[in-house]
């Protein structure tokens, strides 16, 4: 379909890839990854025609149709949104029309006549192929497509103009979607979605009848969407098959052998060289020297490539919060006459691990905002508990930071204790070294911007993060170690996050917000969808196939669970034991929950507050019988997999 042959291109002096050899067929669904600054973007323009090479070149099949859509910068306006999405069959539109032309004709000429059966035959034609192209749902393919991106039915006669950008990049990955090009490129095409359209377009790319490459920073996104992984790595690319999962597998026994060829070849020179030196000089060893420097001269030396460059941080251990973080009693929140929050209540404790989801516009950033004390309730109460120190990372965090100012400059004017050396150090583990500390903050870009805020809170450790989208422009090995700092944080973290990957293995409790109220979920987000779909029978399905690693088979189906009653493979096996441990700890914390209520319970306070610890005590209770079914559950799975 198309073919890039010796490809090379640059951005200015720096190489950013070389040597590009790729085939793209039809059914590919690929995954394009690297590190922020390799040519990811630059590369997805060449192949959608927008950029050209500055080496080898690039061959399409006659007809091919590219569709790209950008990170950023598309603004439309002038028309409604349905309409805009309509436009993109303006060639269906045009056909239907001139069917409608053609039927008037007919109505008025003489049905046995020769100029009736050709226009007749022409319709016939036109129509065929309208239908073939499924003419006639034109609309209802337009409203599937834009419910799926979460537009509302009011929203499809507004103006496009009247869009922030993050729903103008809806409105064109919409336009894509309907005109389903032959090859689809979309440069992080998740970056303005919430999780639930994120889920939405999963299903939707999965029955894509053409090719697709994405660049995506979401690891379960990529995981559930390709097939095939292209990667840019120093300066060179290097393909992968299989999802991002099995990419970092192949990658590491790529590193392994490599290093293993690198350690055998480096023997044999080491071999070589010495019998060269130690018999250079006789006579009676000429011949077999001389076929040793022969065999020096022909090896193609291996070369191990410098390791990435990525992030790496710790958050520093606080000091300890009371037991109980946060209380919300009958919270509510209001703009004007718009009321985002209304009669929530709800509990944190220290440790908690709190993942705030909903869909855009319900209502998490403001609740974090309330959280910090940076915006006042309108109704109810929202207190603190004892020695709660709180400290904010928000969205538009650069919005704080003072453009004019210099990165050494402006840290060391938050911790002047700190001496150069310790701030260059800091700034150091997160990738900015030499002369990137003299930079001004307004112009770093926005991963940059993001990974400088995550330094800056590193020199005021507080117990309680308030963290609103930390994931934006980082890459994913940027969020791994990110990941697992704030799993080894032993304070209070509340997140808002659209990266499924890093909620399922961050989250302790969820709380989704929609229609004002909060509803209060255990464990991490498949915990939260089973618990909404009310899947709480074996969790073989349910659970196992969520958290297992992802098998298809090669119709991308995939591949079938064991039956109880055969073994369990070692992988599946090692995921039920980790969850029966999970549970179990879970449930030791409810009981020990249930005997604090009930010790408050003996010591009378207020009848409030018994009304409180009442109510609390039998969520608890409930929260403890859930739990021990499901435990019972894994357990007897365990027993039978293994008798």
């Amino acid at each position: 379909m198309i073919q890039l042959s010796s490809a090379g291109k640059r951005f200015g002096p720096k190489i950013l890839f070389q040597n590009l050899n790729w085939l793209i067929t039809p059914q590919d669904r690929v995954g394009l990854v690297g590190a922020n600054g390799t040519g990811k973007s630059t590369l997805l323009k060449v192949l959608g025609g927008i950029e050209s090479l500055d080496y080898g070149s690039m061959q399409s099949t006659k007809g091919i149709t590219q569709g790209y859509l950008p990170q950023e910068g598309l603004r439309l306006s002038g028309r409604s949104v349905f309409a805009e999405c309509l436009s993109v069959f303006e060639d269906l539109r045009a056909m239907e029309r001139e069917m409608e032309t053609i039927t008037r004709q007919m109505s008025e000429i003489d049905h046995e006549s020769a100029e009736y059966r050709q226009i007749s035959d022409r319709f016939h034609r036109i129509d065929s192929e309208f239908r073939v192209r499924d003419g006639y749902a034109l609309e209802s393919q337009v409203g599937t497509v834009l419910a799926g991106l979460g537009f509302g039915k009011e929203d499809w006669e507004r103006d496009t103009g009247e869009f922030s950008g993050g729903w103008q990049m809806r409105i064109a990955l919409a336009k894509l979607l309907l005109a389903k090009p032959n090859l689809l490129l979309l440069d992080e095409p998740t970056n303005h979605l919430d999780l639930e359209t994120r889920n939405w377009l999963e299903s939707y790319l999965t029955s894509y009848p053409f090719a697709y490459i994405l660049i995506s920073h979401d690891r379960y996104f990529l995981d559930v969407t390709v097939n095939k992984t292209v990667e840019i790595w120093n300066k060179e690319i290097h393909f992968y098959s299989g999802n991002y999962d099995k990419y970092l597998a192949q990658k590491d026994m790529r590193r392994t052998q490599l290093e293993a060829a690198y350690k055998n070849q480096r023997e044999r020179i080491e071999q070589l060289e010495a019998f060269i030196n130690r018999f250079r000089y006789q006579a009676t060893k000429a011949k077999q020297v001389q076929s040793r420097i022969k065999e020096l001269e022909k090896i193609e030396r291996i070369e191990i490539p410098p390791d990435e460059r990525t992030i790496y941080f710790t958050f520093p251990q606080p000091k300890p919060s009371g037991r109980q973080v946060v209380e919300a009693k009958d919270l509510a929140k209001s703009y004007g006459e718009k009321q985002v929050l209304r009669n929530v209540n709800f509990f944190i404790e220290r440790g908690d691990r709190v993942a705030l989801v909903g869909v855009n516009g319900a209502g998490k950033s403001t609740l974090i905002k309330l959280l910090t004390g940076g915006e006042p309730a309108t109704g109810g109460e929202l207190k603190l508990g004892h020695n709660v120190e709180v400290d904010y990372f928000a969205q538009d965090q650069y919005k704080v930071l003072d453009p004019n100012a210099r990165m050494l400059d402006d840290i060391a004017d938050l911790s002047p204790r700190s001496t150069q050396t310790e701030l260059r150090s800091l700034l150091g583990s997160f990738l900015f070294s030499d002369d990137d500390v003299f930079k001004t903050l307004g112009v770093l870009s926005g991963g940059e911007r993001n990974r400088y805020a995550l330094a800056r809170m590193l020199l005021h450790p507080s117990n309680f993060l308030l963290l609103d989208e930390p994931t934006n422009h980082l890459d994913i090995r940027a969020k791994d170690v990110l990941l697992e700092s704030l799993s080894k944080f032993q304070g209070t973290v509340v997140f808002v996050s659209h990266d499924r990957y890093f909620i399922d293995k961050l989250a302790t409790r969820v709380f989704e917000i929609a229609n004002g109220s909060v509803e209060v979920y255990p464990g991490n987000y498949e915990d939260y969808l089973r618990s909404k779909n009310g899947v709480a029978e074996t969790p073989d399905i349910s659970w196992i196939s969520a958290h297992a690693p992802k098998n298809h088979n090669g119709d991308g189906a995939p591949s079938a669970l064991p039956d109880k009653a055969k073994r369990l493979n070692p992988i599946k096996e090692k995921l039920y034991q980790e969850r029966m441990r999970a549970l179990e700890e879970q449930i030791e914390s409810a009981e020990s929950g249930i005997a604090e209520c009930e010790s408050a319970l003996a010591n009378f306070v207020s009848a409030e507050e018994t009304k409180r610890q009442s109510e609390l005590l039998e969520q608890r209770k409930a929260e403890v019988v859930t739990l021990m079914t499901e435990w019972e559950q894994v357990s007897q799975t365990l027993e039978e997999a293994n008798s």
